[in-house]
């Protein structure tokens, strides 16, 4: 269900493209948005990875200084059928993890000092086998194209409304904008359109991490030990949050590195991850032997 949510989410965020690119100027504005939007997947496409690791002072690492690592890495991947990725090193005593990379052939696996001092090896593993979920489903290049879609639908849409005031938009929106109604109708989408793309790019990060807590623990084959993984890096990163951490990447840790999020339902959507109490519960069904919902 959590494939087809994210097919369907991916979706709406061209639309929500298409909608942009109308609104700008019609069939220019289209062309506008398109070139803009592949520029910039172009970039994240190749370069994203470099981006996150250097952001984050990640040190790649030699199986000489971490063979147990590696060796828990490679064996994973080999029960997974994912080439070996490269491994690196975050220089920070939060405990945290997360997988970047285009494809399975161009991946790395991140952890930070902290978790490797805060995790016993079953739980460590289970991180390691959801970052790896992570790499199998392509969660990288999906999250990567939402996000750019996202922010490209963001900077339109400020672009147009700039335009309305100095009188640059296409001949359509000008139409529109040539009675208050018309106008109005116009501002409004203009700031509801990035708003709602927004929520749905969260909303594609939330149905990942699921997919990817529930392939970790099947490429594990221990449920629980990532289910205990969890409750330790939320309790630690609500307390202790990561000094280093950018808001915009957030999303890519397996736990949010400021600590719990909001619970109330309307905040829910805000989320960059699902409730750890709803992660934890799907594993414990999955130990059961039953299927998660959803």
């Amino acid at each position: 269900m959590n494939q087809a949510k994210t097919f369907f989410l991916l979706t709406t965020l061209t639309v929500l493209f298409v909608i942009v690119g109308n609104l700008i100027g019609g069939q220019s504005g289209m062309i506008i948005a398109l070139v803009l939007a592949g520029l910039m997947n172009l970039v994240t496409y190749f370069f994203s990875d470099r981006i996150v690791l250097a952001l984050y002072r990640a040190r790649e690492l030699s199986e000489a200084e971490a063979p147990e690592l590696f060796a828990m890495v490679r064996r994973l991947a080999q029960r997974g059928n994912l080439p070996m990725p490269r491994v690196y090193l975050i220089p920070t005593p939060t405990p945290n993890a997360f997988a970047t990379g285009r494809d399975p052939h161009h991946s790395a696996v991140a952890v930070t000092e902290g978790i490797l001092a805060t995790l016993d090896r079953a739980e460590l593993e289970g991180v390691i086998g959801h970052e790896l979920a992570h790499i199998k489903n392509r969660d990288t290049l999906i999250m990567t194209v939402a996000a750019t879609i996202a922010g490209a639908i963001a900077f339109l849409a400020n672009m147009a409304r700039w335009s309305l005031w100095l009188g640059g938009m296409g001949d359509d929106s000008r139409d529109r904008g040539g009675n208050p109604l018309g106008l109005i109708l116009l501002l409004v989408a203009l700031i509801v359109v990035p708003i709602a793309a927004t929520l749905i790019q969260l909303a594609i990060s939330r149905a990942r991490e699921f997919l990817a807590d529930e392939g970790g623990a099947r490429l594990t084959g221990n449920p629980l030990a990532l289910a205990s993984a969890l409750r330790k890096l939320e309790a630690v990163n609500t307390y202790h949050p990561m000094e280093s951490a950018e808001p915009a990447t957030a999303n890519l840790f397996i736990v949010n590195p400021f600590g719990a999020e909001a619970g109330e339902w309307f905040i829910n959507w805000l989320r960059t991850h699902p409730p750890t109490e709803a992660r934890i519960a799907r594993l414990m069904a999955l130990a059961r032997g039953e299927a998660p919902l959803g």
